[in-house]
Formats: C-alpha cells, structure tokens, sequence
C-alpha cells in the first residue's frame, strides 16, 4: 500500500483584504498540517481574493500577491500546498497557482479555461493558458516554471485542474492522466447556485475514475465580495469512490477535509482498464521533477458520512436557508455594520427577511458559537457570555412597522408577534400625517384634489415612498444595514416603488421568486432547517393574502389582482427570461399548461409581463445589491443585461394577438 494523506482547505476570504487572507490560509496550513496531510489543496485566487474585480490589472496587486506567497512559504515546511495568485507574464495576467513544496516554489500552473459566463468575468482580466505551452517567469532574477505542467515526486505524479477546468468537455486532467497522474488538485472558486453541488459531486467522482487517479477539490467558503456566495464544498475521491466531504456553509474562516488515500489502488485501476494508453510521446518539458518524498502513513477508516441535511428531500430549502444566511453574516461583518433594519409590514417579503436575519444567528451560534460570532462581530459591543440567541438578534436586528391609514391590524398584529418571537426590536410609527403633508404639496402644484379615481399610482407610491426616511434615520442612527424586501417576481415586472419598499444598501431576496418565497414561509413554518427548527409563529404571514396595503381597505387589494397569479408570472418570466422566448412561444406553453384559464386572460398577462418587464428596467438597474443564488437571476449588473430603452416587445406582442385571433376564428368556422 501507498498511502498518503491529503487535504483541502476551504477559506472565507475579502477581496484585497491581504492579512486578514494571509492568516486565513497559514491557520488553513497549520491545522491541515495537524490532520496529518501531507498535501493541502487551496482555493482559486486565494490570497487576493476572487472577485477582486479590474483590480486585478493593477500591477501594484500583482506585487503584493507575489510578496504575500513568498511570506507564506516558510508555512510550506514539510507539505505540499497549491496557492491561487494572479500572474503577470510579458504584460499580461493570468490566473495561476503556485505549486509550493517545502518552502520552494516548483512551478506556477495558469488555468486553460477561463470562467465568462453567467456571473463571471475572467477574460476580462485575465488570458487562458494554451495547452501544452511553457515558459520561465522571471521575478527579481529568479526563474520559476510557469505553463501546462505536472510535478513528478519519485514515482508519483501530481497535476491540477483550475476551476472551470473541470466543467468543460477537454478537460486538461484528461490529458494528464495519459501521464499516468496519480493525484490532481482542483483549486475552486465554484459559486452556488441550487443543486449545483451535485453536479461538482458527478465531476469530481467521474475526474477520480476515469483518470485512475485521487481528485482533491476546494471551494471558496461564504459571502466573498458582495453578490456571489461560496458554499465551501470539499471533496476528496478516489477511483470513482468519495472519501471524504465537507460541511457547506460554515460560518469558520477556513475549514479542512482531510482523507487518507492508497495510490496503489488508483493504479490497480488504471492496470486492470483495458482500454488505457500510456502517453509515452509526451514532451518531458512539462514535467517538474522534484526530490521531494510524501511520507507514507498507515491507513485509516474512512467514516465519511454526508450531513444529513444534504440527505433532505427539502434541499432547495435547506440551501436557500443555509447559503442566505451565512452571506447575510459576512455582509454584516465585511461590511462593519452593526446591525440589520428591517421594514417589517406583516406581509411575506419583509417576514423572510426578518426570519433569515434571526436565523443567521442560529445559524451563527451551532456553527462557531457564541465566542466565534463575538470574534467575528467583534467591532460591536462585547455580548454577555450567557447571552441567549434572543438576547443578540434584539441586538443586532431593528423591525419597523409603518401604518397610514391603509394600513390593517391583521399585518400590525402579523408583523409585532413575529418581531417579538425572534427577538428583534420592534417599532410603530405613524406615517399618515407626512403622507398627508406630501399629498397637499401635490394637490398645490397640480391646482387640484388628489383622488384614486385619477392619481392611483402616485398615492400609491407616496405612501411607501414616505416610509424610506424613517427607517434609513433608524439605520443611519444606529449604524445599521438597512435590507430592502422586494422579491424577483416584483423586480420583473416593477411591482415596487422606487426609493420605496426598493430602499436599502442589500436586497437579500431579490434573487427569489415569490411563489417559492411563499413555499420556504410555510416550510419555515412547519419543517424549518434541520438541527434548527421551525418557527410557528409564521402562521400569521402565511394565513394573509399577499397585498401592498396601499389602496383604501374598501378595494380589498391583493398583489395577484395587480399582477397576476405568481406562479403563472414565475412561469412566464422563466421562459421569456431565462429561455429567451418570445410571447408566442410562450402562450403556447402556457395554453397546454394552464387549462384553468382563457386563452384571452392567458394573453393579456403575457402582454402585462413584457410591457411591465421592458419599461422597467431602470428599476432593476437601481436596485441594491443582491446574493445570486440560480440560472434565473435578474440583476443586470451580474447576470442578465436588459436595455433600459427598447421597442418594448411591440411587434412581438402584435404577433401572439394575431395568432390568437386566427385561431379563434377557425375554431367558430369549424363549428
């Protein structure tokens, strides 16, 4: 047996936030060290952080990543550890990691396959490495081996798959393995999105396989740089075998997942396929060789088990809970906030917000403990040992109920009881007589009465615009963060009020359709998060049809009145969002779909979707930051670009009517 230890090491690091990642990743070392590795595997672009942005064409990081690795290689002593840093060659970045061995560098390998879509924005900054090529970088008149390389240790092999390396079709560790790689790295800075950890699982366990060799992957951890959250999934595997995985969404600066691997096993398998080809015309300009020996250590039982959690048939919520949360934390602390302002009016949106900023403490407290959040959170006032959840959620969350006269018992008495079941804070104000003073000022400069009848959207949105002051005062005066609560539904079609319920420096929901909001609700209400649990107080948000209380109590309005039904919206902007359909397409599908309605009611709410969508766009331009958490985000600033001015979808609106209208017709000929 050939046995050798292994680790990867998941870190929460900033962005140019050197010391605070340089001690990140020597405490990651250190105690990988304890666990016995040999090997340490650490994220993507770890040093400088990942979303780093245009800095990363500044020469001046350049030299400060460099000058961070070469205080980190005395950390090396004895080990084996990959370093991610961006790498400038002859004017141009690359995105490279440093193969570190025993306090000297052997080799800086750039990754092949950069990531541009979606959310990420590599080719902007940085250049792909061509296969096969090398060169010598040169640094204060010391040559390092920089390109498509392996590392050769007697007779072991070790090469790397960088990231979206391993997500495409050529993946370099397959060009490896006719090498005969026994062990490949796989630095990550891999973004969450819903069940997207499984998808790593089939790479990872397929890369081990057909390679014939052990795969190390490691994932950046937590809310890194504002928008993209990193769920920290480790996995170690071997010949087709998962060995070990780590905890997601821990709230730690770093975490290790360390497993003892047999190289003669991975061997075993390459001998007994068949159909393997030794790569004997391999050029050796890509193979360092170094005179370095991984010790050999005695086997040990493997016990891996994956959190039950992960095991959930309620995943979706799990994760959505699990990854809000933790981002909500590191916004909270990277951001050096001392809290979180809630406008809590009894209805769904703003009760999510408030429940996931309470459970981030839970969350918090099971994973680090109370004086792991009081080191984090440590620019707040010191919390009492004994300090209960309760005790630090009033300290930390402020909700704010603002009544006018629209305004109904039902969400006061919804919004209060939730408040003080959590434990935040919470305040009543009266807004009616500045909305009054607002409408008076508007009666004055049109020369007439304001009515419903003739100004409803405007009195409509004065009322929630009238409720932004307060609740930023609250904010501004307590140093807190203050959270908007729209939803994505809303953010499609506009159905908020800008500098209104829009107001806040994060939307923690934004990302999220409303009628899965409403599911977590009721999940949250009934199931809740393992190891956590529910909170049955939420019965009276969840008993409520949804309404924005901001007509007369007289015209019973609701949201799906204004709009329509919400799973019928989130099917619609599916498909004209995410699938690029034009309103044809989709009143098709929505016909086979939706027999519950007319053809006549099913095109008018396509209509109402693209004209609302296309004339809202500056809304979404404007709206505050928010966590990306699916294939169906809005945001135009990461995801989905949108012109603010368009045609508006006219002809193609044109042409659904038309279709349906000959349709129609030849229905009442047939008959």
């Amino acid at each position: 047996m050939k046995n050798i230890r292994v680790a990867a090491a998941v870190l929460n690091q900033t962005p140019l936030a050197w010391r605070e990642n340089e001690r990140n990743i020597i405490q990651a070392i250190e105690a990988a060290k304890a666990e016995g590795a040999s090997i340490v595997c650490l994220p993507e672009l770890c040093i400088t952080g990942y979303g780093c942005e245009d800095a990363f064409l500044s020469p001046g990081l350049h030299r400060e990543a460099w000058a961070t690795l070469m205080r980190l290689l005395p950390q090396t002593a004895g080990l084996l550890v990959t370093v991610g840093l961006p790498i400038a060659y002859r004017g141009v970045v690359f995105n490279g990691v440093a193969v570190v061995v025993d306090g000297e560098i052997l080799g800086i390998v750039p990754k092949q396959n950069l990531a541009g879509d979606g959310i990420h924005y590599e080719p902007r900054w940085f250049k792909p490495w061509p296969v096969g090529k090398q060169a010598v970088l040169e640094i204060e008149g010391t040559p390092y081996p920089l390109g498509d390389l392996v590392f050769r240790f007697g007779d072991i092999l070790l090469g790397l798959e960088i990231c979206e390396d391993a997500w495409v079709a050529d993946r370099p560790g397959t060009r490896q393995s006719r090498l005969g790689v026994d062990i490949v790295l796989n630095p990550s800075a891999s973004h969450f999105a819903f069940g997207k950890q499984e998808i790593r699982r089939r790479f990872v366990l397929e890369g081990s396989r057909a390679f014939h060799a052990t795969y190390v992957y490691a994932n950046l951890l937590g809310n890194e740089a504002g928008r993209a959250i990193y769920d920290g999934g480790s996995m170690i595997a071997s010949a087709g075998t998962l060995l070990a995985e780590g905890e997601r969404f821990a709230f730690d600066d770093f975490r290790v997942t360390a497993a003892t691997v047999d190289l003669d096993l991975t061997r075993l398998s390459r001998a007994q396929n068949q159909a393997f080809r030794l790569d004997f015309d391999a050029t050796r300009e890509n193979v360092i060789v170094s005179d370095f020996r991984f010790p050999t250590v005695i086997p040990q039982p493997q016990l891996f088990e994956r959190a039950g959690w992960e095991r959930s048939d309620d995943l979706k919520m799990e994760e959505f809970t699990r990854a809000v949360t933790l981002s909500l934390f590191d916004y909270l602390r990277k951001s050096r906030s001392r809290g979180f302002v809630v406008s809590l009016s009894g209805g769904a949106d703003s009760a999510a917000v408030a429940v996931l900023c309470a459970y981030m403490v839970k969350f918090a407290l099971q994973s680090i403990g109370l004086r792991g959040l009081a080191r984090k959170l440590n620019y707040i006032e010191d919390f009492s040992k004994t300090a209960s959840p309760a005790d630090i959620i009033a300290k930390l969350l402020i909700c704010v109920y603002q009544a006018t006269q629209n305004s109904s018992d039902t969400t006061h008495d919804a919004a209060k009881s939730l408040a003080e079941t959590i434990g935040a804070r919470f305040h009543r104000l009266e807004i009616d007589e500045l909305v009054e003073g607002y409408m008076k000022m508007g009666a004055q400069m049109m020369g007439r009465e304001l009515t419903w009848e003739t100004d409803d959207i405007a009195l409509q949105n004065i009322q929630a615009r009238t409720r932004s002051p307060s609740v930023w005062l609250m904010a501004n005066l307590t140093g807190s963060l203050l959270l908007s609560t729209s939803n994505r539904s809303e953010a499609a079609v506009g159905y908020a009020t800008m500098d209104g319920d829009t107001s806040g420096g994060l939307s923690p929901i934004a990302g999220i359709d409303k009628a899965f909001l409403r599911q977590w609700l009721t999940w949250m209400e009934e199931t809740g998060p393992a190891g956590i649990g529910c909170l049955p107080a939420l019965s009276a948000i969840n008993v409520q049809t949804p309404t924005a209380e901001l007509r007369p109590p007289e015209q019973h309005q609701t949201d799906e009145a204004d709009l329509m039904p919400y799973d019928l919206l989130d099917a619609i902007e599916r498909a004209a969002i995410r699938d690029k359909q034009i309103p044809l397409e989709i009143f098709v599908r929505l016909r086979e779909v939706y027999t519950q309605y007319t053809e006549e009611q099913l095109g008018n709410w396509v209509e109402r979707f693209f004209r609302l969508w296309s004339r809202n766009q500056w809304k979404r331009e404007r709206y505050a930051p928010s966590f990306h958490l699916d294939d169906e985000n809005l945001d135009p600033k990461t995801w989905c670009r949108f012109p603010i001015l368009s045609g508006g979808f006219e002809w193609e609106i044109s042409e659904m009517w038309r279709e349906i209208r000959e349709a129609s017709e030849e229905g009442e000929t047939s008959k």
